[in-house]
């Protein structure tokens, strides 16, 4: 099935209920108990309560017997034109995770605001570079590239403007916003029912992502002598692209896309991450003043990974770091008229 079919077949609705959650009947107290137990744990949650119109479960791609989907929410305020979008690439370190992350806590405030102000959301499912599935990092980034080639190729049915597309991710997502962000449409190539899609990244938000593999000491948060690469099987983890190692490691490296026409990028991170440390953020801004790419950084101090407290209070708070993103996003279109 070609992909203009699929988005065709997709039914709108109105997200104003949140798929998974579990009703409260009129059992016992302990079992009513239980069950507002289980609608309050976040992975309940699979969609964004919106109020507004949105296109579930859309299949981009289909790979072997796998759809890969998406989920799309439009603007509540009224458009009258076709809309922005940011797609969102969920982390779990390239081998975990789900897009339905887009609807719980942060994430979720982080969308509603941008909802509100005039931008369509789409979270994405990749394939994940689990043990033994010959998926690596490349293929993940591949397949949301492909996902921003579907929504691009679909434009018009969906309403939607593949000149002003956004990405923002977390972790290994924000490694792959990253990638998405900086790297040129036609690079990393995937679905050739999708190659022929053209559209324009805007800007792109990292939450605590990496930006090179090849440097492996950035990974190395207190410097200790016996630091071992752990990525090499998620980078080398597949038949697809360069066999060579050091080509490979190179090619997920948002670092070398960098340039003075790159689209402005920020990055946010933790100063205490140990899984991600901020090393790659002040890399990232040094690379980026080298060549005159627009690169930001915002630094929380205190602050594991997921804006994890470490000894102190993060500061700024998370409050601080949600209204950055949004304004960030809000500020680079406005520049765009």
């Amino acid at each position: 099935m070609n992909h203009v079919i699929h988005s065709l077949s997709i039914v709108s609705v109105v997200c104003t209920l949140s798929v998974g959650i579990m009703a409260v009947s009129s059992a016992t107290a302990q079992e009513t108990g239980n069950r507002k137990k289980a609608a309050r744990r976040p992975q309940q949650t699979k969609y964004l309560e919106t109020g507004g119109e949105c296109k579930l479960e859309a299949v981009y791609k289909s790979i072997g017997e796998r759809d890969l989907k998406l989920d799309l929410y439009y603007p509540t305020a009224r458009r009258s034109e076709k809309c922005p979008v940011v797609v969102f690439t969920h982390g779990g370190g390239w081998a975990a995770g789900n897009r339905y992350k887009a609807a719980i806590g942060s994430f979720a405030i982080v969308f509603d605001r941008l909802i509100k102000h005039g931008f369509a959301v789409a979270p994405v499912t990749y394939r994940l570079a689990k043990k033994d599935s010959n998926v690596a990092m490349r293929d993940c980034v591949i397949d949301c590239k492909d996902a921003i080639r579907y929504l691009a190729k679909n434009s018009e049915s969906l309403g939607i403007d593949p000149m002003r597309i956004c990405v923002m991710g977390d972790s290994a997502g924000g490694h792959i916003a990253q990638m998405l962000l900086l790297a040129s449409a036609d690079q990393l190539p995937g679905d050739s029912a999708l190659s022929d899609a053209s559209y324009r990244m805007v800007a792109g938000v990292s939450w605590y992502g990496p930006c090179d593999f090849e440097k492996m000491d950035l990974f190395n948060h207190d410097d200790r002598a016996d630091f071992r690469d752990r990525f090499e099987v998620r980078i080398m983890g597949s038949d697809s692209g360069a066999k060579d190692k050091l080509t490979r490691y190179r090619e997920v490296s948002p670092v070398n896309y960098l340039s003075k026409d790159s689209p402005p990028l920020l990055m946010i991170q933790g100063d205490k991450d140990t899984t991600i440390p901020v090393k790659h953020a002040y890399f990232m801004k040094e690379k980026a003043d080298a060549v005159n790419a627009p690169v930001e950084i915002m630094i929380i101090k205190n602050s594991g990974h997921n804006w994890r407290r470490v000894d102190a209070d993060i500061e700024p708070m998370r409050e601080a770091i949600i209204e950055r993103t949004v304004k960030f996003f809000v500020d680079r279109l406005s520049l765009q008229h």
